[in-house]
């Protein structure tokens, strides 16, 4: 027998929650409930300067008035530090990272330069390779002399390690699955682990997504195209690939994308305007109760 489905919330504590988060939410929890599995709740909390307690503290306080029940204990990132330092030295260990001493605004002074300079799915400059081709030892002796740096993915090596095809099972509730062909080399050289903490984004969601025995990830289609590097990641470490669904995206009035950054109406904000959570519910196409 299979599995019984498990799906997660995973939220950032970098700021207060918002109509967006409010509808990925309710729809894990209603998928959930359809595939009689359980739903947790997992705080992304890996950014040292941006995520701060009393966020994580609204984020639960949010869903709780928001009527999204999970199950178990919220899983934090940031308690988890050491397990992606494992996973990073390992990748490390089989020549599949290199360390990278360029900072941002080098790359992007670098890609300025070129008016037909490549760029990854999310539009930034794809890295050059600068560093890849550094003499290991004197890249080492940088590295334990304290210099800042990141740890960058061989993509060649490790497109080598993990030959393709590389693809994931998608499904829509009440469809049957499909299969989607993956590109992780459009990604380019991308960051695995960050200068301040021994992970990224990336590394830290394929580790926790198998760790915690996710079956069904139900993210924004803003998160699409980093599936095929998440794939890859999974072939690697030799962890289990969920199935996958990406949700559109709620709009704010202008046909921007709700976002903390653009300041979109927070959930709080809401509430003291003296919204109710059910009228919240439907208006996002979600029964009231």
């Amino acid at each position: 027998m299979s599995a019984p489905a498990h799906l997660r919330f995973a939220p950032s504590p970098n700021g207060r929650l918002h109509r967006g988060h409010a509808y990925s939410a309710l729809l894990n929890a209603a998928i959930a409930r359809q595939l009689g599995g359980r739903l947790s709740l997992r705080i992304e909390d890996i950014d040292p300067v941006r995520s701060r307690p009393e966020l994580a503290a609204a984020i639960v306080a949010d869903l709780a008035w928001l009527g999204v029940p999970w199950s178990g204990p919220v899983r934090r990132q940031s308690e988890h530090m050491a397990d992606y330092a494992a996973a990073r030295d390992g990748l490390a260990a089989a020549g599949l990272l290199y360390p990278c001493f360029c900072s941002r605004g080098e790359i992007r002074e670098r890609a300025a330069a070129r008016a037909d300079a490549p760029r990854d799915p999310d539009g930034a400059p794809l890295y050059p390779g600068t560093c890849r081709g550094l003499d290991p030892a004197a890249a080492r002796a940088r590295v334990a002399a304290g210099a800042a740096h990141t740890w960058r993915i061989d993509m060649g090596r490790a497109l080598r390690r993990a030959p393709g095809p590389h693809g994931y099972a998608a499904f829509d509730p009440g469809s049957a699955e499909r299969r989607v062909g993956a590109d992780p080399a459009r990604w380019g050289d991308a960051v695995i682990a960050r200068r301040d903490v021994p992970t990224s984004y990336h590394l830290a969601v394929v580790h926790d997504d198998a760790a915690q025995g996710i079956t069904h990830v139900v993210r924004g289609q803003d998160l699409e195209a980093a599936t095929d590097l998440h794939v890859l990641l999974q072939r690697l470490l030799g962890l289990p690939s969920p199935r996958y669904h990406h949700h559109g995206l709620i709009r704010d009035t202008d046909g921007g994308k709700l976002a903390k950054s653009r300041g979109s109406t927070a959930l709080a904000d809401l509430r003291a305007q003296g919204v109710a959570a059910a009228a919240l519910r439907v208006s996002l196409g979600f029964p009231a109760a």
